[in-house]
């Protein structure tokens, strides 16, 4: 015998068919006049559906315990992604925003779940098994914080799990980590035999500045001195990253002919186009690697040109102001070191 629920609690009952979650959890919320009777009629909210009477029992519970907005708690993950980012993205840069979007893209295995049905265990879930390195694991974490706080905020969860999800055990582990190898001096000379390719070119380029692919990929001509042999990167993954970079004499031919092309960025397409990362990796610079017969990957030119100019003796400081690197700095050299274009066009042109 089913026990009758009192007035105004709600009402668990179970539904014909055979189905996985047979019960349904209802409370009357208000009346309204049934225009075709002229008689009252109860106004429902479906609170969920439930595997088991106890169960539903113990959803309508927590419901008059605390009630909540039923349309909220249907939100899926990727729902509070799209509210949460419409406020935040406006407010940071475009580096920071890819970083968020990486992030999330980690996170597809949560993208259709009800954001509030997420337990830890879901969120460490994400943690362990997407092979990512320490340091992304700490942008993904700070990504969950926020989508926490922001659910918290407008009352779509009840409990913030993300600050007990663990990433520390990966802190000295790092399963995507590949060897960084400078090009050779055979290499580079390969390349140099090969000067006439413009895809060839901007490996030089990449080499003997530098920079990362996607600084080189995304300068603007507006930012490019030409007639001063340098260029500024205006938008980093990094805050040391936003710099001054010279020129090198042996590429400056070479930049000058792109210049002089006249588009918006620097490299583009042969329809003018700018490139995006992959449309680069896969239909340019994976020829090129086999053209000249190496497997480098385009990360490598930076050790290259760190490591040509280690092997110059060009003072430390130099190198990390060049390649925006603040990681190993001093506070000394962060704050107080201020160097001119033509100290940096020194130090380049001694590889």
């Amino acid at each position: 015998m089913v026990m009758k629920m009192a007035n105004g609690v709600g009402t668990v009952y179970k539904l014909s068919g055979n189905r996985r979650n047979p019960y349904i959890v209802r409370k009357t919320v208000g009346w309204e006049i049934d225009v075709k009777t002229g008689k009252h009629k109860q106004i429902y909210v479906t609170i969920g559906y439930a595997p088991t009477r106890a169960k539903g029992l113990e959803m309508l519970m927590e419901y008059n315990k605390n009630p909540y907005d039923i349309e909220a708690s249907k939100i899926t993950f990727s729902e509070v992604y799209e509210k949460w980012s419409a406020e935040k993205f406006p407010t940071i840069s475009d580096s920071n925003v890819k970083g968020y979007q990486a992030s999330y893209k980690c996170c597809e295995a949560l993208h259709n779940r009800i954001f509030k049905d997420l337990k830890l265990s879901d969120l460490q879930g994400v943690i362990d098994n997407c092979g990512k390195n320490y340091p992304t694991l700490r942008k993904l974490k700070v990504l969950l914080n926020q989508m926490y706080d922001y659910a918290m905020k407008y009352e779509l969860c009840n409990k913030d799990y993300s600050q007990y999800v663990d990433i520390l055990k990966f802190k000295n582990k790092n399963p995507n980590k590949t060897d960084r190898s400078p090009f050779t001096e055979d290499e580079i000379n390969a390349l140099w035999v090969q000067k006439d390719n413009i895809y060839v070119q901007i490996v030089l380029m990449l080499i003997y500045s530098g920079v990362r692919v996607s600084e080189l990929l995304d300068l603007k001509c507006e930012n490019i001195y030409i007639d001063e042999h340098y260029f500024k990167v205006v938008e980093s993954k990094t805050d040391s990253g936003v710099r001054v970079v010279p020129i090198h004499d042996r590429t400056y031919p070479i930049f000058r002919k792109w210049y002089d092309e006249g588009c918006e960025y620097l490299l583009h397409t042969p329809d003018g186009n700018h490139f995006t990362y992959r449309n680069y990796y896969d239909s340019y610079w994976t020829p090129v690697m086999e053209l000249i017969r190496c497997s480098h990957k385009p990360h490598d030119t930076r050790h290259t040109c760190v490591s040509m100019m280690t092997a110059k003796e060009v003072n430390p400081t130099l190198i990390k102001k060049i390649i925006g690197h603040s990681g190993a700095m001093s506070l000394t050299e962060k704050v107080y070191t201020h160097v001119n274009v033509k100290e940096l066009l020194e130090a380049i042109n001694r590889i």
